[in-house]
């Protein structure tokens, strides 16, 4: 039987107010070198009430859809009670990652994420 591993470490990015997509695809992949794991399971989990985790073809056309797509399903000029509570601007926000996540599990196999050829790792 394999020894069960487990790794734990984190990544930072900077988004601006969005929805914003970022590849994270090559951050994870590090993260699987450094930890040295070759078959397994990546647990990835944004932190924050706005953020959310997703895959997607990282491609400017998919990218432009999906923030489209994120905006009709909450627009930011729709009432929000979140908006008379606090009065910051962001119900929208909440509302929108709560649609896509907050995390995501992906295959790890010889050492790398297994995605599709076209798929990467957004938040």
């Amino acid at each position: 039987m394999k020894p069960v591993m487990m790794f734990c470490n984190a990544i930072e990015v900077n988004l601006n107010t969005g929805p914003d997509i970022y590849d994270i695809s090559a951050e994870l992949e590090r993260l699987i070198r450094d930890s040295g794991i070759i078959d397994g399971s990546l647990c990835a989990t944004m932190v924050g009430s706005t953020g959310s985790l997703t895959t997607i073809e990282y491609e400017p056309g998919v990218i432009e859809d999906l923030k489209r797509a994120i905006d009709r399903l909450a627009p930011r000029r729709m009432e929000y009670k979140h908006e008379k509570a606090w009065h910051d601007g962001n119900g929208h926000s909440h509302v929108q990652a709560a649609l896509l996540g907050p995390s995501i599990a992906l295959s790890v196999r010889g050492g790398r994420l297994k995605t599709g050829t076209w798929q990467q790792v957004v938040t």
